[in-house]
């Protein structure tokens, strides 16, 4: 049987508190799980007409300069879409999710949480394929708290993007 090797030369570049970050593409196994994890959003956000769902490459600014980032995937409620849509979004999202790839672990979670704090996103998702665990993060008094977590098995909600839950087992299935 053949084996099928997909060669990843796209650098994604990023800037974290004004230091331009370049990072190799994301792996075969990252996008399995972005593109999981953005069936199951972008269809019960359609259903119910919540608003958008976006994938990355999409760069968010938060600040020209200082924080451009890039999050695996993101929403924006219907009543914060704005009327005029530019080449990226330059408003907070209501909803970011980032998926920790090897070598990312202390920048998504330290870097670009504090990042995503900082500028007021609603609700963190991290999403943790080595150990097969979704947290989902939400802000209370400025500082993010847990909202929901699953580790191998069980299902996690959202606060911001109303009625989701979703079976972590249907965002690492193979």
């Amino acid at each position: 049987m053949e084996t099928l090797t997909i060669e990843r030369d796209l650098d994604l570049t990023e800037i974290i508190n004004g230091e331009e970050v370049v990072t190799p593409s994301p792996s075969w196994i990252h996008q399995e799980i972005s593109a999981n994890l953005f069936r199951k959003i972008d269809a019960h956000v359609e259903q119910k007409g919540l608003g958008r769902v976006y994938y990355s490459p999409l760069d968010v600014i938060f600040e020209d300069g200082t924080n451009r980032l890039q999050p695996d995937l993101l929403f924006i409620c219907k009543k914060n879409r704005p009327v005029v849509i530019t080449d990226w979004v330059r408003i907070t999202p209501d909803m970011v999710c980032e998926i920790v790839s090897p070598g990312s672990y202390d920048r998504d979670v330290s870097a670009k949480k504090a990042i995503y704090e900082k500028y007021g996103v609603s609700e963190y998702w991290v999403i943790l394929p080595d150990f097969r665990a979704v947290e989902v993060l939400i802000i209370n008094n400025a500082k993010y708290v847990r909202h929901s977590y699953a580790e191998l098995e069980g299902i996690v909600t959202s606060k911001v993007i109303e009625g989701l839950q979703v079976n972590i087992k249907d965002i690492f299935e193979d």
